[in-house]
This record gives structure tokens, sequence and C-alpha cells, in this order.
């Protein structure tokens, strides 16, 4: 009787700390919801206001395509480095430490267009936000993702990783419909308070939580003495010994590549990373430059795709994959998110009225669900003290083709969207990116996922 009560007293004040864990997540969703919403409000003005700056009174402009495209390969080039590095001091310090970094950073452009948007303050903004983007883009969501994977338990971490991403998509829906009704004149300074809200709201309510190796959760302390690196043996029953290391603070490009050789799977979901996020990259830079040259669309039919796009994501997230995932296993529901994308891309790329942009966007929305899964594999494949590494990594990747992707789609967009294009295909570049789609939905039918390679679970 003593034995029972003993083990009843510890398997309730288990599960008390799961739920208290689980608790935390919902201000750390409330962090990442204001976060984005603070970033998609200015999305949909974000192509007139470039274009009014740089070529005014012009509906197509090869110059405002070029500068968008450059300003992505710069930030690409800083976040493929920041994003891991970002990643790995977050295991030591803290996810909440981090967090702050990123978070007060991107207050500052936001802050010079709510000011003012004339040409000159445009060119401010350009250059604050290439800047502090290179530092700051993607390293939210990497550190949340490595938070979730803190707390939640491996068998649920599917689900969770949708679900954060569904508060990301709602905060697209509901950024996009104020965008929709807001004057471009309050957009900036409406995204800036709600930027500054979000930095505020973290530093209050998010505690750092981490697992410890017991499985109990402890406040995180800060370690400031240089761990040194431990190398273990895993195996796979599936795979030949590999070796799983713990880096520095500072990791290589040496680092990183050993992680992803340590795992086929942690491979695959690198390469299908790569090609799935330069097809993203490349749609992101030129879809709306080709609908505005191609059909006239302005601020608010550009709202009304986004937001379209945003309510059929955030259903796919926080429905769709909390229910599938549990049955069919991230694999599937990765590959099916690859092929309905492919087909929404098609189907933009040969547009040959308004509308069909409007009924692409129930395919590519489904899009959506190929980041969560390819998040909650790598994920499984790395132990509880190494998910900022492993979601780094991944970052890191997404940024690399997010350098490849304006280098090449823009150009081909600006080149036939103009006058001098070879033959008449306005979305050849479109075409294009949906083929790189085809490539990583290939890549993921052959993708086998083993078993975790950590036993830790929290709930």
């Amino acid at each position: 009787m003593e034995e029972e009560s003993q083990c009843g007293s510890s398997c309730g004040g288990d599960e008390m700390k799961g739920m208290m864990e689980k608790r935390e997540l919902r201000h750390l969703f409330v962090t990442v919801f204001l976060s984005s919403f603070s970033i998609f409000l200015v999305f949909p003005a974000l192509t007139d206001v470039t274009i009014a700056a740089v070529c005014p009174g012009r509906v197509s402009c090869s110059l405002a395509i070029y500068l968008t495209g450059f300003q992505q390969v710069i930030i690409g080039m800083g976040t493929v480095v920041m994003n891991p590095v970002i990643g790995n001091l977050s295991d030591i310090y803290g996810r909440k430490a981090l967090l702050t970094f990123p978070l007060t950073l991107s207050i500052i452009p936001l802050a010079i267009l709510a000011y003012s948007r004339e040409t000159n303050f445009f060119y401010a903004f350009y250059v604050l936000r290439t800047l502090t983007a290179m530092t700051c883009e993607g390293s939210v969501n990497c550190l949340a993702l490595a938070y979730v994977a803190d707390n939640i338990s491996e068998k649920e971490r599917a689900s969770t990783f949708g679900i954060l991403s569904g508060f990301t998509s709602v905060s697209f829906v509901v950024g996009t419909l104020v965008a929709r009704f807001l004057p471009t004149s309050l957009t900036f300074q409406v995204a800036a308070l709600v930027s500054m809200l979000a930095a505020v709201y973290m530093r209050i309510f998010l505690k750092d939580i981490r697992p410890s190796d017991n499985g109990d959760s402890t406040l995180r302390q800060p370690i400031l003495k240089e761990p040194e690196p431990v190398v273990e043996r895993i195996t796979d029953d599936d795979y030949t010994p590999k070796m799983k290391i713990e880096f520095k603070k500072m990791p290589s490009a040496g680092d990183l590549f050993g992680l992803l050789r340590s795992s086929n799977t942690l491979s695959q979901a690198g390469i299908i990373t790569f090609f799935q996020c330069l097809a993203e990259g490349g749609m992101q830079a030129t879809i709306l430059y080709f609908l505005k040259a191609r059909f006239q669309f302005d601020k608010n039919q550009f709202a009304d795709i986004l937001l379209l796009v945003g309510i059929s994501g955030a259903i796919s997230q926080m429905i769709f994959i909390p229910l599938m995932a549990p049955k069919f296993g991230e694999v599937k529901l990765l590959s099916t998110g690859l092929l309905l994308t492919c087909i929404g891309m098609f189907l933009d790329s040969i547009a040959w009225s308004p509308w069909i942009p409007y009924a692409a966007t129930f395919f590519t929305s489904f899009g959506l669900l190929a980041q969560p899964t390819i998040r909650s594999i790598a994920s499984k494949q790395v132990g509880p003290n190494e998910q900022g590494k492993a979601q780094g990594c991944i970052a890191g990747i997404s940024s690399f083709a997010n350098i490849v992707s304006p280098l090449v789609f823009s150009p081909l967009t600006a080149l036939f969207l103009s006058e001098d294009a070879p033959f008449n295909f306005p979305g050849f570049s479109i075409m294009c990116l949906a083929l790189a789609t085809v490539i990583a939905l290939i890549q993921s039918t052959m993708i086998r996922a083993p078993p975790a390679i950590s036993g830790h679970s929290l709930a």
C-alpha cells in the first residue's frame, strides 16, 4: 500500500509537471502570434510601397524585383550562419534569453516606415531591415520549435509542431485581414507597436524550462563554462553506427555536416528542406510581382489571396496534422503536402484568368504541412540537449535555399515579364519553382524515418 501511495504521488507529480509545461506553451504561442502578426501585417503593402518608392507611377518595376531578390540573398547569407549559432547557444543559455534578441531587433525597421514612407526613409528601412533580418529571420521559429521539443514528448511532437505552425498561419490570416482594411499610413505604425508588445509579453510571461536527464523540468541556468565535446555512438536497426557530436558554442560548417551525416533520415530531411524552401522562397520573391504585372493586382487583391492561403493553411496545420499525424505519420503527410503544392504552382504558372490564383491557393496552402513535418522528423533524430542544434541546422539549410532562390528566380521572373522575354510564357519562372518542389516530393517518397534516437519523454 505504501509503495502504491508513493507511486501515485510520483505519477501525479509527473502529470502535474506535464500540465504546467503545456500551459507554458500558451505563452510561447502568444509570443509567436504577436511576432508573426507584426510581420504579416506589412507584407501585402510592401510591394506597393517598394514600387512607389523606387519607380513612382509605374505598375511593373524590374528594379523593385531585383531589390527584393538582392535583399533576400543578403538576408539568407546572414541567417545561414546565424540560425545554427543561435540554436546552439539556446541549448546552453536558454530559449528565452536568445528569443529576446530577434524580437527586439525586429522593431527597428518597422519603426522607420511607421514614421515615413518617403523614398529616403524607404531606403533606410531597406538597409536596416536587411541587417536585422540577417540575424533575426527564422530564429524566432527555430527557438520556438526547440522550446516545444524541450517540453513535449516525441509521440505528441508532430501535432504540437503543427499547432505552433498553425498559430503562425492564424497570425498570417489576422494580419492580412487587418491589412486589407487598414490604411497604408497606419499599417507600419500598428506593426511596430505589436512588435514591441511581443518582446515585452515574452519577457514577462514566458518561463525558460528545459528537460533534465531524469525527465523533470527545471529552470534553465546559464552554463558559463565551455562544455567539452562529447562523442557517443548511436545505432539504428536500418543504418550503420554513426557518431553523435555535442558541438561547441559556435558550430562550424563541418559540425553541421557531421550532424546531418549522423542519420540518413536527417540527411534526407535536409535535402527536402533545401528544395522545398527553394521553391517557397522563389514564390515569396516573385509571385506578387507576377500577379501585379499579369493581372494588375493591387494591395487589396494581394491581401485576399494571402488571406485564403492563411485560412486554409491554419486549418491544415491545426486540424489536419493533429488528426492525421498519429494515423499516417509525418512522412506521408510531408509527401501529401508537397504533391498538392506542386499542383498549385503549376496552376499559377499557366494562369489565364484572375480567378486561377484564387483557386490555386487551396493546393498551395497544403505546402504549409511540409515544415512542421520535416522539423518533427529532424527533432526525433537527436537527443533532448541537441534540439537547438537540430532546428538551427534545418533553419540554416532553409536560409541557404533563400540565398540561391532569388539569385535564380528574380532575374528569371523579371525577364519573362518584360518585353524581351525569349518566348511568351509569363509564368515560366513559377513553372520552374514547381519542378523544384517535384524534386523534394520524389525525395520524400524515399525517406525512411527510423525509431527516434532519444528515449526522452516528458508527457
